[in-house]
């Protein structure tokens, strides 16, 4: 299948994932992690980006970030993709690619799935069996969602903010919302669309981004074959 051309209109949220090249490990230790993290807030404020949700984990990373400025999220990833190769591949002596090639996205439809992405991106060390809990794990937006730890790099999305009007009952509604295991068919819909680049999202929204953008976020509809005729005897 063909890839999609990347769109990224303001104000629409993305899912991102950016892997190790073959699954290879990127982050030996907390200091790789505290280096991507801080590049990650440097350009994230310089590039004009919203940052919802995120976890580091050994061989690849989660964002949920919306862009207030025309192509900021290629310049973000592209900003910290070169200075975090730089800095591993001088630290730990090597050369060569570190990434999978360009990073994958896809656009998320706020109302219906962005705190269903909230959820994915904060489980995944619990799906992997690294941790029972997620406030166990140290590498995810979780101590600010949940436990209201703050840090700059931080943007609360306006679907978050609905959870309740203190900040009390958000982080009381976003804890339990977390209780919640994610189920095998939005995983499956999550994974799809992030790695086909496709919008996640009801038929209406992603209608709407077509339009917005004159590109297409949906699967192709698969041809039926031609019937072939016999021919005369």
């Amino acid at each position: 299948m063909a890839r999609l051309a990347r769109v990224s209109p303001v104000g629409v949220p993305q899912h991102i994932v950016h892997r190790g090249n073959n699954q290879q490990v990127c982050f030996d230790g907390a200091e790789d992690m505290n280096a991507y993290l801080d590049w990650l807030k440097e350009y994230s404020k310089k590039y004009s980006i919203d940052v919802h949700a995120w976890v580091l984990m050994s061989n690849h990373v989660h964002l949920l970030c919306t862009p207030q400025k025309e192509g900021a999220i290629s310049r973000m990833m592209q900003s910290i993709g070169r200075m975090y190769v730089r800095y591993y591949n001088d630290t730990y002596q090597r050369s060569g690619t570190l990434w999978e090639g360009r990073f994958k996205s896809c656009l998320v439809q706020s109302e219906r799935y962005l705190l269903e992405l909230y959820r994915y991106i904060e489980l995944n060390p619990v799906r992997a069996d690294m941790v029972k809990d997620p406030a166990e794990y140290s590498w995810s937006s979780y101590a600010c969602n949940a436990l209201g730890i703050k840090t700059k790099m931080h943007t609360p999305h306006s679907e978050y903010l609905s959870l309740g009007k203190t900040k009390e009952e958000r982080l009381e509604n976003y804890r339990a919302l977390l209780q919640v295991p994610v189920t095998t068919e939005l995983l499956q819909d999550i994974r799809e669309s992030v790695n086909k680049g496709l919008a996640l999202g009801g038929d209406r929204f992603k209608a709407e981004i077509e339009t917005l953008t004159n590109k297409r976020v949906t699967p192709r509809k698969a041809g039926r074959p031609q019937k072939k005729t016999d021919s005369a005897s």
